[in-house]
């Protein structure tokens, strides 16, 4: 049996672009992204999502996957990939943003640890924070939703087609502004309650001067700090349920024709 530099050419690329473009969101999308997760791991889910969607394609036209052409193709899906991703990730950076604001209110910006996910350094409160999102990431099934919006973007945005446009691009950059607003949404109640415990602390240090504020005033802004944390954590579910919805509409915004 011969195969024709056509055919190989064109069963190279039936396989090669949609697998560009899962593994260009595994790459960048939380949970999947992780520095913690084995990179043959990632490329094994990569491909395994490959083989299921590729089937159910249409015929891909002949382009060499070597030629410019082709080259502008697989920029095109590791772009598409890219955003679908990190539409994801700035929910996680919001709340990174909202423990470092209740972070430095309690005092404890300086406790920082490792982030096993972004592999720098952050705030324990943002880690506690993160920590909890992907948990609930998990329990919503968001995972599978990701997983469900790669695959069926392959139909409304076939592999040869135009890609994002600008607009779209546009719209991904606009989703900063519901990443910062939901950072201040959901440190708002602690930073206010923190900064009424600093103001009566003002008020016990200028009625008694003798008193050592940082003796007193640090340990129980501490305190206070997570008291606050615990009585608004019941709200947390409901904030985070939120933003995924947000960004899976957005997903499906800018994947849809």
């Amino acid at each position: 049996m011969t195969l024709a530099a056509e055919e190989i050419a064109l069963w190279v690329g039936a396989w090669m672009w949609p697998f560009v473009r899962i593994s260009a969101m595994l790459l960048v999308a939380p949970l999947f992204g992780a520095r913690h997760v084995n990179i043959r791991a990632r490329l094994g889910l990569g491909l395994l999502l490959a083989l299921i969607v590729v089937p159910q394609l249409k015929a891909p036209p002949l382009i060499d996957p070597l030629s410019i052409e082709g080259l502008v193709v697989a920029l095109r899906q590791v772009l598409i990939g890219i955003a679908l991703g990190f539409i994801l990730q700035m929910i996680f950076s919001s709340l990174t943003q909202a423990g470092e604001y209740i972070a430095l209110s309690m005092g404890l910006g300086f406790a920082s640890a490792m982030d096993p996910v972004g592999g720098v350094q952050v705030p324990m409160i943002s880690q506690f924070l993160t920590i909890l999102a992907m948990l609930i990431f998990l329990a919503l099934n968001g995972h599978l939703v990701l997983i469900q919006l790669l695959l069926k973007s392959f139909e409304t945005l076939p592999v040869t087609g135009e890609g994002l446009t600008t607009d779209d691009l546009w719209a991904v950059v606009s989703f900063g502004n519901v990443m910062f607003s939901h950072a201040l949404l959901i440190a708002l109640p602690a930073m206010a309650a923190l900064l009424l415990v600093n103001l009566a602390m003002g008020v016990v240090t200028r009625a008694s001067p003798q008193l050592n504020i940082f003796a007193i005033g640090f340990p129980l802004t501490i305190l206070a700090g997570f008291i606050i944390l615990i009585l608004t954590l019941p709200s947390f579910p409901a904030r985070i349920g939120e933003l995924l919805f947000a960004a899976f509409a957005l997903i499906q915004q800018i994947t849809s024709v």
